[in-house]
C-alpha cells in the first residue's frame, strides 16, 4: 500500500487505509494506550493492562522510530490514525495490531490484516503469523487462523496470556 493508495471501509464512518506517515506516530501512541487500557478491559485485569500499556512508550517519537523498523499500515478517520498494524515483512509476522476501542468490531483490524496479507504475498510469503491477545484470539480463529498454542509473556512483573497463530496465504484473483 502506498501513501497515496486509499480504500474506504464498509462502515458509516469514512475510514481510509494507507502506509503510516511520521505525523501518525503520536496518534499511534494514543490508539495503543486506549486499545489496551479500555479495549482489553474485559480480557485482562487492570494490573495486567497497566503493565502491557507501559511496555511501549506513550510518546509519538517512539512510535515514529518503530515506523522505521516495521512496515506500518494505518486506518484513518478525518485525517487521524484510529488503528494501525506493524508488519515485519522479512519474518512474515504482525508485530502489533490496535484499533481505537469505540471503533473495534467494525472491520478496521480485519481490513488492516487483509492489506498486510497482500503485502506478504507480494513479498513471496506463503504464511502470516501473529502473537495475539486473548481479545483478538477468537476473532482470528473465526477468520481461518490456526492456533499453535498459548504462551505467557512477562511485562513489568505481570504475566500476560497470548496465542501463537498463523494463516496460510493464498493469492486470489479479483
Amino acid at each position: 500500500m502506498t501513501n497515496t493508495e486509499e480504500q474506504q471501509a464498509p462502515t458509516s464512518t469514512r475510514i481510509t487505509y494507507r502506509a503510516a506517515l511520521a505525523r501518525d506516530a503520536a496518534d499511534q501512541a494514543e490508539v495503543f494506550y486506549h486499545a489496551v487500557m479500555q479495549g482489553a478491559a474485559t480480557h485482562y485485569t487492570l494490573d495486567e493492562r497497566r503493565a502491557w500499556a507501559n511496555a511501549l512508550p506513550r510518546e509519538g517519537s517512539a512510535w515514529g522510530v518503530r515506523q522505521a523498523l516495521y512496515t506500518t499500515l494505518v486506518a484513518t478517520c478525518d485525517g487521524r490514525c484510529v488503528g494501525f498494524l506493524e508488519l515485519d515483512l522479512v519474518a512474515g509476522r504482525v508485530e502489533t495490531l490496535y484499533v481505537w476501542p469505540s471503533l473495534a468490531g467494525r472491520g478496521i483490524g480485519t481490513t488492516l490484516l487483509v492489506h498486510a496479507e497482500r503485502l506478504l504475498l507480494e513479498q513471496g510469503k506463503g504464511q502470516i503469523e501473529i502473537e495475539a491477545s486473548s481479545m483478538l484470539y477468537e476473532r482470528l480463529l473465526r477468520r481461518g487462523w490456526k492456533n499453535h498454542g498459548e504462551e505467557w509473556v512477562e511485562r513489568s512483573g505481570e504475566r500476560l496470556l497470548r496465542y501463537k497463530l498463523s494463516k496460510s496465504l493464498n493469492a486470489v484473483e479479483t
